[in-house]
């Protein structure tokens, strides 16, 4: 059950108990006595300037790559921190599995400093909703949206989009398999996005599909634009390998 269902100050004063009995480990490696070592924050890959000026992956050669030349995402962009590998993708492993909000906090510090790199801007936050039929740990989406809500003192309305229906998992999935899979997924309510600019908060991007179809549920609602955000980047190949056991 995810500490998001209880009052935010009973999970935090639960995760500072946990904080005297175990000692931190780092969310990379599993070192004990850092949050996050310097081998893992050195190894960590930053997603820089310059990027497609849609789909955010690396491209210096013109406004758009030749994939969002070929085929665009329908929303208005998208923009993440670091690339998916390495420590990067253990953390991630970590706080989609443990779900520990001090984790998130760290991670959202990431993410500010991604939104200053790319001069985000919004008026609300919104997790990419979980599906409760194959949820298998917490919704790290919502743990970092809140986080970065919480540093941006920006508003996050999770119950502003929700999924109506239940999908099946995205990995291994073609690029147009993907959108198919979630078009239809999701329902946005106007009474809180209408006139309004959304970020959607993820934790990892692969091919974007997921984001487009919550916007497209924003865009329907009045939203004037949607941005996809996330901590992490899948550069190649289009789809997640297996995350190992940590």
């Amino acid at each position: 059950m995810s500490l998001f269902r209880f009052p935010q100050w009973i999970a935090r004063l639960t995760e500072e108990v946990l904080d005297l009995l175990f000692p931190s480990r780092c969310a990379g490696c599993g070192r004990p006595g850092w949050s996050w070592c310097p081998s893992c924050a050195a190894a960590a890959s930053l997603l820089l300037p310059p990027v497609c000026s849609l789909c955010g992956i690396p491209w210096s050669r013109g406004e758009r790559c030749p994939r969002c030349e070929a085929d665009p995402l329908h929303l208005d962009g998208v923009r993440s921190c670091y690339i998916y590998s390495g420590p990067i993708r253990q953390a991630l492993h970590r706080l989609k599995f443990h779900g520990r909000y001090r984790l998130a906090q760290t991670m959202a510090m990431w993410m500010l400093e991604g939104w200053a790199r790319f001069t985000m801007e919004a008026d609300l936050l919104i997790p990419v909703p979980t599906s409760r039929a194959r949820q298998r740990g917490y919704n790290q989406a919502a743990m970092l949206a809140q986080a970065l809500a919480e540093g941006l003192t920006l508003p996050m309305h999770p119950q502003a989009l929700r999924r109506v229906r239940a999908t099946p998992s995205q990995v291994g999935l073609a690029q147009n398999v993907r959108r198919e899979n979630v078009r239809g997924a999701f329902l946005a309510d106007p009474r809180w996005v209408q006139g309004k600019r959304v970020v959607v908060v993820d934790d990892v991007c692969t091919s974007g599909a997921t984001l487009e179809a919550c916007a497209a549920a924003l865009y329907q609602a009045g939203a004037t634009s949607v941005w996809g955000f996330t901590l992490a980047r899948v550069i190649g190949g289009g789809s997640f390998s297996p995350l190992p056991k940590v």
